[in-house]
C-alpha cells in the first residue's frame, strides 16, 4: 500500500533505504537529482558543478571514479547551491551534491531525494515509486 501524504512518503523512503544496497542507492540518488537538475540549469547554464556531481556518481557506479573524486564533486555542487539565489535552484544543486556524496556514505541518497522534493514537491511520489521499483528489480 502506497503512503498518502508527503510526510508518510518521506518516512517510507527512509525506511526502505535503510537496508538497501549501496550501489542501488547511488543509482536512485542520481536519478532523483537528474530529474530536478533542469531547474538549476535553467538559471545557471554556465555552472556545471551539479551536473559534474551527478556524473561523478554515475562514473563511480561504472568503476570510473574514486570516492575522493566524488566527494570533491559533491562539495562543488554544494558550493553551487550556496551561490544560487533562488531556493528551488539551491535545492536542485543540493540534490546533486547529495547524489555524489552517496558514493562516500550511502545514507546521503535519502537527502538527494529530500532536496529533489524541495526543488519540486511533486518529485517525492516519483522518488518513492522509483525506489520501490529498484528494490523489486534487485529481488528478482
Amino acid at each position: 500500500m502506497e503512503p498518502k501524504n508527503d510526510r508518510a512518503i518521506k518516512q517510507e523512503i527512509h525506511k526502505l533505504a535503510k537496508n538497501a544496497d549501496h550501489q542501488l542507492l547511488a543509482i536512485w540518488a542520481a536519478e532523483c537529482a537528474e530529474r530536478v537538475l533542469p531547474i538549476f540549469n535553467e538559471n545557471y547554464q554556465e555552472d556545471s558543478r551539479p551536473s559534474e556531481a551527478i556524473r561523478a556518481n554515475r562514473n563511480w557506479i561504472k568503476g570510473k571514479c574514486t570516492v575522493s573524486e566524488a566527494r570533491a564533486a559533491a562539495f562543488a555542487a554544494h558550493a553551487a547551491a550556496r551561490d544560487a539565489v533562488e531556493d528551488n535552484c539551491c535545492y536542485a544543486a543540493r540534490s546533486a551534491g547529495h547524489a555524489a556524496a552517496t558514493v562516500h556514505v550511502a545514507t546521503h541518497a535519502v537527502y538527494a531525494s529530500d532536496y529533489a522534493a524541495k526543488a519540486n514537491p511533486t518529485e517525492r511520489i516519483w522518488d518513492y515509486q522509483r525506489l520501490v521499483e529498484l528494490l523489486q528489480e534487485e529481488i528478482v
